[in-house]
């Protein structure tokens, strides 16, 4: 076995394959490389797909997203796969904010749609709130490598491009997951223990603490603390009566 085909044999079995479908020609040899073609014009569009809650943003959000989409504010658009915008309703009472895009996000260009982001789909689901109806973000678009601890000056370059998310959705309430997301959003080095379930202000906005649902999945035992977090941030921007 050659050695990028180990690579990618090992890489399957990270997400879960435990075998490499090979065709009969692929087994006796290598297929002739194909004659080059002309390249073709690229996408005027970059990143993800449309998805289908974006019919519904204004054509001026559109075009921030577009802006967000090339940012080269700093190192990150080096290392990144795609820029993640943030998705949802633009109209919403409620906005997540969590720290940054993991590896699963970076791939897919959407936020939370790793196994930390399925429990917070999984936990709204249990209140009747599916995640169209909610905005969710991060304060970095991108991907720091690694999933390391953003730097203080990612941050500072990426603020504004959320700030200018909040101003646009201008929600009833943020609600902000995870120690980083919450200390950087609060101005604070008050760890996230103490901060959670209580409705500060951050922003300008009514702002709710809760833990990461990262954070949850090494912490089983938190997990009805985070639904009532959650039920509680629901009703407090009258999404849950």
């Amino acid at each position: 076995m050659t050695r990028p085909l180990k690579r990618h044999v090992e890489m399957e079995g990270l997400f879960g394959s435990d075998f490499l479908p090979l065709s009969k020609k692929a087994l006796a040899g290598a297929a002739p490389k194909a004659a080059p073609t002309a390249p073709s014009a690229a996408p005027s569009r970059q990143g993800p797909p449309a998805y289908p809650w974006e019919k519904n943003w204004p054509g001026d959000f559109q075009a921030f997203r577009e802006e967000v989409l090339g940012c080269k504010k700093c190192g990150l658009c080096s290392t990144r796969t795609q820029v993640v915008f943030g998705t949802g309703l633009i109209s919403t009472p409620l906005m997540f904010v969590g720290e940054a895009p993991g590896e699963d996000e970076d791939r897919k260009g959407e936020p939370f749609v790793g196994r930390a982001g399925q429990l917070l789909t999984t936990t709204l689901k249990k209140f009747g709130i599916e995640r169209s109806q909610v905005f969710i973000g991060n304060i970095l678009k991108c991907r720091p490598p690694g999933n390391r601890t953003p730097a203080p000056d990612e941050m500072a370059s990426c603020m504004p491009w959320l700030q200018r998310q909040i101003e646009t959705i201008k929600p009833k309430l943020i609600c902000g997951l995870g120690n980083i997301a919450v200390q950087t959003l609060l101005v604070t080095k008050t760890g996230i223990t103490k901060l959670r379930g209580r409705v500060t202000t951050a922003q300008g906005y009514p702002f709710f603490p809760t833990f990461h649902p990262a954070y949850i999945l090494r912490n089983m035992s938190e997990l009805p603390t985070f639904e009532a977090d959650v039920r509680s941030a629901l009703q407090t921007s009258g999404l849950l009566p």
